[in-house]
């Protein structure tokens, strides 16, 4: 009766710990991005969420020139502050924009000209303003307004976590994720989270990248400061505690071999 209980304790240990084992692996189903795009559809995609310029706010800081006949004059209105910022993960020291900011009000402050508001325009809204503004004193002033320290942070399982500042408004969660080194392979695709603030109160979204929905989720395209959170999956959790598990594997298999020397000298 012991030996035939011995083989069989053997044998089941034996099956028992090749599932661990296999249970241990990464799944590669859910790795490839927009699963559900056909060859039709990756030809053409005609419902994209449209792009909705983002709006300025007080402690933007605005990339702002204003060209005139006189160079000299130029100089003077374009006398811009250096601000101290923090780094991006491929510059981790701080670094200096040049730029107005905007301050508590909403306002920014050029030379000759005064005072303007600019918080809850576009660019393009603020560049006309300005422009109108600066004609009271130049002839056919020409204006270029942009946001200096579009940022957002990325979070989570990438490979470059951290805050990016960018010079384009016009961003895109891919391009987010592109700039952080794509996901690492414990990512859980279809759950990431883009943490927004709207009227000073926080709003949170999901999109997934294994489907092409996410073109048409209004946290497509990414605003000022939006934060992107991609979230570890079951093999991460199970990973964390894998020098732990290998070794309890390394001694149970070591008992199985004692195990089975015994069952067959006996």
């Amino acid at each position: 009766m012991t030996h035939k209980f011995l083989k069989i304790f053997a044998f089941n240990f034996i099956i028992i710990s090749g599932i661990t084992l296999i249970s241990s692996c990464v799944s590669t189903k859910n790795i490839p991005y927009f699963q559900n795009l056909s060859q039709t559809d990756r030809k053409r995609l005609d419902s994209v969420t449209n792009f909705t310029e983002p709006v300025i706010q007080p402690d933007d800081i605005l990339s702002l020139s204003i060209i005139t006949v006189d160079p000299t004059t130029s100089a003077v209105v374009n006398q811009s502050t250096t601000l101290e910022t923090m780094g991006t993960p491929r510059n981790p020291s701080s670094r200096e924009i040049e730029g107005f900011s905007v301050d508590k009000n909403g306002e920014i402050e050029l030379a000759i000209i005064g005072k303007i508001k600019v918080s809850g325009l576009t660019t393009y809204e603020a560049r006309e303003l300005i422009r109108t503004k600066a004609a009271r004193y130049y002839q056919k002033p020409n204006v270029s307004v942009r946001f200096a320290n579009f940022k957002i942070s990325v979070l989570g399982e990438v490979n470059r976590p951290g805050s990016y500042t960018l010079p384009n408004e016009r961003v895109t969660i891919l391009d987010a994720l592109s700039l952080s080194g794509d996901l690492t392979l414990y990512g859980k695709r279809e759950n990431i989270m883009v943490i927004r603030d709207v009227n000073g109160r926080k709003e949170y979204g999901t999109v997934s990248i294994n489907s092409s929905d996410i073109f048409k989720s209004p946290y497509y395209f990414l605003k000022q400061n939006d934060v992107v959170y991609v979230e570890p999956n079951k093999a991460k959790v199970f990973s964390l505690n894998s020098t732990a598990r290998s070794t309890a594997v390394i001694a149970l298999s070591a008992l199985s071999t004692i195990v089975l020397i015994i069952t067959r000298i006996y």
